[in-house]
């Protein structure tokens, strides 16, 4: 499947490694847009980069995936790449003695309840294009889960899960199906946490790479490293992510 020519979805796309995977798509000529729940922010995405347009919904409700869907449907019949890349992670504990629900919830939500179900939303959309392509971004965490971050860890896991289960699904149809996972890249969401972060423009390459070469599971930089390690010394990667909370 080309790299250009495309119509391509990416949500949390305003910022992060969103933005630079919508910045590279839209430098090969494909048609972007980009889902954020932050108006003023898409605004700003939209003036600052060329070639980006800005949805506004919030993917943590019910009602803005079947929104989303149906405008998709009705607005861009063209749609041939969806990109899950929206995601957000909260550091807690569940020992503590006030439960954060809502931090709980909206990483359910976002982190996992969108892909799952905006996927199998716009699947008879993209099943009708002669080429397309899902895309989750995943993360290292995904095999190697950190303490303080259970309920993002166990999304990533789940998410990996889903993806590997629906390119089965549609191994005999016209959609790809490619899972992203990055290590610890430098971001908003990663502020203050960790070292050694590669940049979201690394990780935005490195998915267009794969794409020219026709990859499936893409572990990015350092995760490639991680995978290894974690099939065979799995305690050594659990303790270096403990030491590094």
């Amino acid at each position: 499947m080309s790299p250009t020519g495309n119509t391509v979805l990416v949500t949390g796309g305003t910022r992060g490694i969103g933005l630079a995977i919508a910045r590279e798509f839209a430098a090969r000529h494909n048609r972007v847009l980009v889902v954020g729940r932050d108006l003023e922010r898409l605004r700003r995405v939209e003036e600052q980069h060329a070639g980006i347009e800005g949805l506004c919904y919030d993917l943590s409700r019910m009602g803005a995936l079947e929104e989303l869907s149906h405008d998709l449907e009705q607005h861009v019949p063209g749609l041939n790449v969806l990109i899950h890349n929206a995601a957000v992670q909260h550091n807690y504990l569940l020992t503590e003695e006030s439960l954060p629900w809502s931090r709980i919830n909206e990483e359910l939500h976002i982190n996992l309840r969108a892909p799952i179900v905006l996927s199998a939303m716009l699947l008879p959309q993209l099943s009708r294009q002669k080429e397309a392509a899902i895309v989750t971004l995943s993360s290292v965490l995904a095999f190697a889960p950190k303490r303080n971050a259970a309920v993002y860890c166990a999304t990533k896991a789940a998410l990996d899960s889903f993806t590997r289960c629906l390119r089965d699904q549609l191994a005999c149809s016209s959609v790809r199906v490619r899972t992203l996972r990055p290590p610890l890249v430098d971001t908003g969401m990663t502020a203050g946490r960790g070292s050694g972060k590669i940049a979201p423009e690394e990780v935005a390459a490195a998915l267009l790479l794969a794409w020219e070469r026709d990859e499936n599971e893409i572990n990015v930089g350092p995760a490639r490293l991680a995978a290894r390690v974690q099939r065979w010394w799995p305690n050594l990667l659990a303790k270096k992510l403990r030491d590094s909370e």
